[in-house]
């Protein structure tokens, strides 16, 4: 039987010529005996514009569905996600070799940790990268350490949640991705921090491509309103959930 671990995409329109890139990324990834990957794409809408460039492979699954944002396509996704670990890779990024290796090293190595980020890199329209030069060491993340960071510097985590893998078992215990217009998976590491221990990857597991048509870079993602408002319920969730003392992620 072999074990699987479920990356998962949300894709639109605009960023669908991409997906060759990072399906590229994946077939350079090299796995332990009895593992491999499964990858479920989800398209947020309905069009025929994502389709042309899913590869014909039996590994990739594809669906579609309403327009709801990518954290809705996510967790529709979850349903047609049969591994024990969920890996998040956007449309428009790409893995570094051995990234799904490390990252699955990391939670079989330690099984009390409910998930993992990695070191990332912006990749540039121009083919450069650049680095943050604030990651933490590589190693353990306690609880609430995440929440913490976040909170003094001005709502920036110090792990990247575009890294994250996580057991599929605790990810569907929050509910998947905070359905949000932004910053659903920031909801969604916040969460993860304060109910488990984590772990962080110093090497590189990502590039997180820059390009003008993302949806970090529209005017609306900076919208001060907006923000404001989904800082609020991210933290709101995170201190709700870490008040929970009984609520610990125990892995069986």
């Amino acid at each position: 039987m072999t074990n699987l671990i479920s990356v998962m995409t949300a894709v639109h329109g605009p960023g669908a010529h991409y997906l060759p890139d990072a399906y590229k990324s994946l077939l350079a990834q090299v796995l332990p005996d009895g593992w491999d990957w499964q990858w479920v794409i989800q398209e947020d809408g309905e069009t025929d514009e994502v389709r042309p460039h899913v590869p014909d492979d039996p590994r990739v699954s594809f669906g579609q569905g309403r327009a709801g944002r990518a954290a809705m396509a996510r967790t529709m996704g979850l349903s047609r996600a049969e591994g024990e670990f969920v890996k998040v890779l956007d449309a428009d990024d790409m893995l570094t070799p051995g990234a799904l290796a490390r990252d699955l090293s990391a939670l079989l190595a330690n099984p009390g940790t409910g998930w993992a980020t990695s070191r990332v890199l912006d990749l540039l329209p121009d083919g450069t990268t650049v680095g943050f030069d604030q990651d933490p060491p590589g190693g353990v993340i306690e609880r609430g350490a995440v929440l913490e960071h976040w909170r003094a510097h001005d709502y920036r985590a110090q792990v990247h949640p575009a890294t994250l893998i996580m057991r599929r078992d605790l990810l569907l215990a929050l509910g998947g991705w905070m359905a949000l217009p932004a910053s659903e998976d920031t909801g969604l590491l916040l969460a993860l921090n304060v109910v488990s221990e984590g772990w962080f990857t110093p090497d590189t597991g990502l590039l997180y491509r820059k390009w003008p048509g993302q949806v970090t870079s529209q005017a609306a993602h900076a919208d001060a309103g907006e923000k404001e408002a989904r800082m609020a319920v991210v933290e709101a969730r995170a201190m709700a959930l870490a008040s929970m003392n009984g609520w610990r992620f125990a892995p069986q």
